[in-house]
């Protein structure tokens, strides 16, 4: 039951960290989302993205989640009209982030929900071993 038990805390620990990461990235997009060039020519901010892989423990024999790579969103950058900005090209145009604050803020809540329900495994299987224990002590 022990190994169980440290089993279930090294694969919540593991999506933890998975999450963890997640949050950093989203945090940011977030950050930088209303940063703009500051010369013509030169390229906004361009939102990250993170994606996952399954990964074994070959010496305990688990599966866990670990984060694979952090990558960039190749989607068009939003383009705003503000001739009067340093950055701006001939015709007007800032190149602003490729980043949607919405849909940056819905990632966040999932992810930390993820996280969440990690650590909620993570005590509910704490206090199973400390009962345990408190069997074994009777």
């Amino acid at each position: 039951m022990a190994d169980d038990l440290m089993s279930t805390f090294r694969i919540s620990a593991a999506g933890m960290k998975a999450q963890g990461s997640r949050l950093r990235v989203i945090s940011q997009n977030i950050a930088n989302a209303d940063s703009l060039p500051t010369e013509p020519g030169q390229r906004p901010y361009q939102r990250k993205t993170i994606t996952f892989k399954n990964a074994v423990d070959r010496q305990l024999g688990l599966k866990l989640i670990e984060v694979d790579k952090v990558g960039k969103d190749r989607s068009d950058f939003i383009k705003r009209f503000d001739p009067s900005h340093p950055a701006a090209d001939q015709d007007g145009y800032v190149l602003a982030p490729n980043v949607n604050k919405l849909v940056e803020m819905m990632d966040m809540r999932e992810a930390q929900r993820s996280y969440d329900a990690n650590l909620a495994v993570i005590r509910t299987s704490r206090q199973m071993l400390n009962r345990s224990i408190q069997l074994l002590r009777q």
